[in-house]
């Protein structure tokens, strides 16, 4: 994959959010918009802080996080994409509005163990991997735009994605012990697989929505408007 350099100029950023709470408030940013709907997907591209962003709404889960990756690839060629959201923790020292960045995605939910194979590894037509890698200048910028947010704890490390929203505590111990993972989420791992075999880079930004103590889907629902706030917040200053 081709690593962003940020002294260059990017012509193009690509955001993907799963929920419609966290496209609106960038959206809301964003200066003479064109909505484009393609599969089904609605993109939105303008200009915010002067950048040229494409913004989608994609939808939960893994599937539709592909599809609209893929789409905003082929039809608007983004320099890098950031995939923008909520999780849930995987650590006692995350707690609801603290902030994990991508070092990199896995797939929690691949499991070939039945062949001997690792859990987690993804199976590509030309190599077999575990770990798929974010860019490392793009995910060391939103570390220090999070430096605009108060009181929250950042840290940069492994996003766990699959199908499945964790409730379980101890799925939630699994995951983080199997995989060194520090939250669980539905749709960057997906957004990442795509961009590592388009070779373009990428970058995973999730706000704690569910922590180890507040788990349960309405936990989720409650907490979920402070989490995107924090998410959007850095994606904005991210933009200047």
């Amino acid at each position: 994959m081709k690593q962003t350099i940020w002294n260059e100029v990017i012509k193009m950023t690509g955001i993907i959010c799963a929920l419609k709470i966290e496209v609106d408030g960038l959206k809301s940013a964003m200066d003479s918009s064109e909505k484009k709907t393609i599969a089904g997907l609605d993109f939105i591209s303008g200009k915010i802080n002067g950048k040229d962003v494409v913004l989608l709404e994609c939808g939960i889960g893994k599937v539709n996080a592909a599809i609209g990756t893929q789409i905003m690839i082929d039809y608007y060629k983004p320099d890098v994409i950031i995939n923008s959201g909520i999780a849930g923790s995987l650590s006692k020292d995350l707690k609801i509005g603290d902030i994990v960045i991508s070092k990199d995605c896995v797939e929690h939910d691949m499991n070939g163990t039945a062949t001997g194979d690792p859990r987690g590894e993804i199976w590509y037509t030309d190599e077999r991997r575990i770990d798929i890698p974010a860019d490392k200048a793009t995910y060391e910028k939103l570390y220090e735009c999070c430096k605009t947010i108060d009181d929250i704890n950042v840290v940069v490390g492994r996003v766990a994605t699959g199908d499945i929203f964790i409730a379980d505590v101890d799925k939630r111990k699994f995951i983080a012990d199997e995989f060194g993972a520090l939250c669980c989420e539905m749709e960057g791992g997906a957004v990442g697989h795509v961009c590592y075999r388009n070779k373009v880079p990428y970058a995973v930004l999730r706000s704690i929505s569910d922590d180890m103590n507040h788990n349960e889907f309405l936990d989720f629902e409650k907490f979920k408007v402070l989490a995107a706030e924090h998410s959007i917040k850095v994606m904005k200053e991210f933009l200047k």
